[in-house]
Order: structure tokens, then sequence, then C-alpha cells
């Protein structure tokens, strides 16, 4: 009986090519699932932006001093934007315009408001006199804005002034067939979307469960950016949660900071547009 000789150490072994191949697909196939259930890129980060700031010179004060790296976005042309703008940038916080644009309802918007029917020139021209209005800006969000945010032209007019100021936009999401982030994009300009909105509702526990889906969200899909304003049921909330939030597993960031975050592990975009409820509450 002839005896075959054993492979010499080193010598290859050789497989068949579908078992290969079936090996590569299971391996791939458990990495996505191990990439999915887990953040791209370190620790999960969150921005809160808090809206309307500039009317009410108390709320402002104790809304800049929550700690972290909050974003304050106000209001333009507000009796008391500008001095609480200042403060919150020498206190190493980041600003924005909370930029009054047409709703559906067609409620007061504020001095500063862009509006439909303006003309190119008109609506430029207000924008400039806004941005002018408040010191230390980064960026730019719609307050308001479930009409105006869904035409093109008015929304690349929009970006044409960011882009020449050097701002960011971050879209507040007011209605789902918004395209301004889109028109962002198109027009190169840095660019976010809000993913929760904080108190919509006002009450402690409702608010604390928004906070607590926003922290959710983000590590599921690595970022989220939460908006919220300063109310005092959403100041007391925040105090007692940041705080907690700094020994956890999340980094609070500046929104421009999440927006660079973003460009290098783009989130996965769930749906975040408000329901018929949310809309109703969200300041329109």
């Amino acid at each position: 009986m002839k005896i075959q000789p054993r492979p010499t150490r080193g010598a290859p072994i050789k497989v068949p090519f579908r078992l290969l191949l079936w090996l590569g697909l299971l391996i791939a196939s458990i990495m996505t699932a191990a990439a999915d259930d887990q953040p791209r890129s370190g620790r999960p980060v969150v921005s809160i932006i808090i809206d309307d700031m500039g009317n009410h010179a108390r709320q402002g004060d104790a809304a800049i001093s929550l700690p972290g790296a909050l974003t304050f976005a106000f209001l333009p042309h507000t009796p008391h934007a500008r001095r609480l703008a200042e403060r919150a940038y020498n206190e190493g916080k980041e600003i924005m315009l909370h930029l009054p644009m047409d709703s559906h309802e067609q409620g007061k918007l504020g001095p500063g408001a862009l509006r439909l029917h303006m003309t190119e020139a008109k609506f430029k021209q207000t924008l400039e006199q806004a941005i002018s209005s408040v010191p230390h800006l980064s960026g730019l969000n719609n307050h308001m804005g479930s009409l105006l945010t869904r035409h093109p032209g008015a929304m690349g007019w929009l970006m044409e002034v960011l882009g020449e100021e050097n701002l960011y936009f971050i879209d507040s999401r007011t209605s789902k067939e918004t395209v301004a982030q889109q028109l962002a994009q198109e027009y190169g300009i840095p660019n976010t979307r809000r993913n929760v909105f904080l108190d919509n509702v006002r009450d402690p526990e409702a608010i604390r469960g928004q906070f607590r889906r926003l922290l959710t969200m983000a590590r599921k899909q690595g970022s989220a950016v939460g908006i919220g304003h300063p109310y005092p049921e959403t100041l007391a909330v925040l105090s007692s949660e940041l705080a907690r939030m700094e020994a956890s597993d999340i980094r609070l960031i500046t929104a421009s900071d999440m927006i660079a975050f973003q460009r290098r592990n783009p989130p996965w975009q769930e749906p975040s547009s408000p329901s018929p409820k949310v809309a109703k509450n969200s300041k329109r």
C-alpha cells in the first residue's frame, strides 16, 4: 500500500473557492452588524441649542449659566441680545442667529423676519440687518418657518448670504416639507438638522423624557441635535441632566463642532419630522 507523503511545514493548503467566498461574506456581515450597534468614531456626541434668546434678561442669564458647550440662538433686534451674546461668548459658548421666517399659521414673527412675498433685494437686506444685530455669530437656524423653508428660491437666497458671511445653517425642521438643509448642501454651506425638540410640552418629566430620547438617539447613530428654550422648566431639567452627562459616555459639543463631527461620521438619518401634535407645538 502506497503511503502519500505528508505535506512539508508551511506548504499551502488548498481551500475551495466557494468556502472562501462564504467565509468572507460571513465575516463582512458580522463586522457590519457590529458597526451598526456602535458609534463610528469614539464617544457619541450631542449638541443642545437654546432658542429664543434675547427677549428676557433673567431667563437668558440663567440659560448662559448652565454648564457645558451649549449653543445659544438669539432672535434678531431683541432688547437683550447684544449683552447676553457678549456674555455667552466671553464664557466660551457658541452664538447663533435664530431667524424668524414665514409660517403657515401667519403668527407674529417679530423684527427681522423673512417673508415669502419679499423681493430678493429686500430679503437679503433684512437678513444682513438681522445678522448685524447679534455679535459673534457662527451660524443660523430658523425660528418658525414652516412656510418659507419649503421654498427653494427663498432658501437659495438665504444660502447665498450665509456663504458670503461664512455662517453655518441648522434646519430646525418645523415642517416635514422643508428643503432648507437640502439647499444648504447644494450651496456648500456647512449644515446639520434638529433631531429632538426638548420642550414642546413644558412639563419637567416630559422634558426629561425628551432629553433621554436625545441621548438614546446619539448612542444609536453616533450624534444627535436637540433644541430647547430658556423656559424655567427646561433650565431646571438641563441643570441636573447636564451634570449627570459629564460622567456618562456622551460628550456635549457646540453646533459647529457637531457639523464637523458629522462630516467625518455621517449619522444614519432616521425620520425626525414632527408628528401633527409636535408640529402644532414646535413654533412653526
